[in-house]
């Protein structure tokens, strides 16, 4: 039945499969997020919906479980509490989002948001600094990520941009928002398992995790030769990309 599964998938398909992987891994291993964004630019094209999120968020998992382990060090758990207990109560809503309604609109908005922020995040000499709003505003943009993270996967681009803000130093940035993807992928996976994690879903993975581990790894090699201001500049061309991606 397995050889028969993975003889299913065309050559188009497996190729259009590897090259969102990769370029996901690569922007994932590179920033800590948007993997799902850059993924599913190239995945929804050729995968079902449903599929493409399962695979933004196995494979999500599986990357962000390798590079969170390196920024142990840098987790507080009063910094990121706020964050993962409003996130869990968005993600469900972001589900329910997903199975009943179009999402492409929301994406969209998101992207166009991304695109803006991201021009203006080059061409500012310095970002503002948010110091105000305490814990209450941190949960605020964790219940957001995990409306997004429910919807497609997108749930560390909110947090990522509000580190950014916060002016929270690389390290620390990313040990608040990539834990925060950890749990988001761990609980919209069980919430869409039941549904995607079939035997096609298991086939994609499958085909997918050399492709996508490859990508991280030469993403998280760039990261390390990245001082905070090339970050900051990388982080913010990213974010242009991914609302372009979104919008089209």
């Amino acid at each position: 039945m397995w050889p028969e599964l993975f003889a299913s998938l065309t050559l188009s398909k497996l190729v259009a499969l590897w090259v969102g992987a990769f370029l996901g891994g690569l922007a994932s291993g590179a920033s800590g997020f948007a993997f799902g964004i850059v993924a599913t630019s190239i995945w929804l094209h050729w995968i079902e919906p449903l599929y493409a999120t399962f695979l933004v968020v196995a494979g999500g998992l599986t990357i962000q479980i390798g590079t969170t382990w390196p920024l142990r060090h840098a987790i507080e758990r009063r910094r990121i509490m706020p964050f993962l207990l409003a996130g869990l109560v968005g993600i469900p809503i972001g589900v329910w989002l997903l199975v009943y309604t179009n999402p492409r609109h929301l994406r969209t908005a998101l992207g166009v948001f991304l695109a803006i922020y991201g021009v203006y995040a080059l061409a500012a000499p310095q970002m503002p600094h948010f110091v105000r709003g305490g814990r209450a505003a941190d949960a605020v943009v964790g219940f957001l990520g995990g409306i997004l993270g429910g919807v497609g996967g997108y749930s560390g681009t909110l947090p990522a941009i509000w580190t950014q803000l916060r002016g929270w130093p690389k390290d620390v940035a990313r040990a608040v928002y990539q834990p925060f993807i950890v749990m988001a992928h761990v609980v919209t996976l069980l919430l869409i398992g039941a549904v995607a994690l079939d035997r096609t879903g298991l086939v994609l993975y499958v085909a997918a995790v050399p492709a996508l581990l490859l990508g991280a790894w030469v993403g998280w090699i760039i990261y390390g030769r990245l001082n905070e201001q090339r970050f900051r500049q990388a982080f913010a061309a990213l974010l242009l990309v991914s609302g372009v991606i979104l919008m089209f």
